[in-house]
């Protein structure tokens, strides 16, 4: 299954709104809101939630399960890599990705 927290963590990810997600799954927005506003786990029409899942998963997002062999704990997501070690699909970060490495002058 999937939860809310997942569906919206797998979008930031991938740098898609609700629309877009809306379109990769074949389904209609208010569908998608309403699942990303529900609270914990996503329930749903098992087709519906198939339908995302699968969007997501072609999308290169891994849902990572409760308990389920991860480097952290708990629930989340994560792109998954290539066989050439690169992610599918980068989304850069203003935070992270934008920020020079510090040099040690010492």
């Amino acid at each position: 299954m999937i939860t809310s927290q997942q569906m919206r963590a797998a979008r930031a990810l991938l740098g898609i709104d609700q629309r877009q997600l809306a379109e990769l799954a074949e389904l209609s927005l208010p569908t998608i809101q309403r699942m990303e506003a529900s609270d914990g786990q996503v329930r749903g029409v098992v087709d519906t939630l198939v339908k995302v899942i699968g969007a997501l998963e072609n999308s290169g997002i891994e849902l990572i399960g409760e308990n389920a062999s991860s480097i952290g704990i708990g629930r989340g997501v994560r792109l998954r890599e290539t066989l050439d070690g690169k992610s599918q699909h980068r989304v850069g970060s203003i935070l992270f990705d934008q920020a020079k490495p510090e040099t040690d002058a010492g």
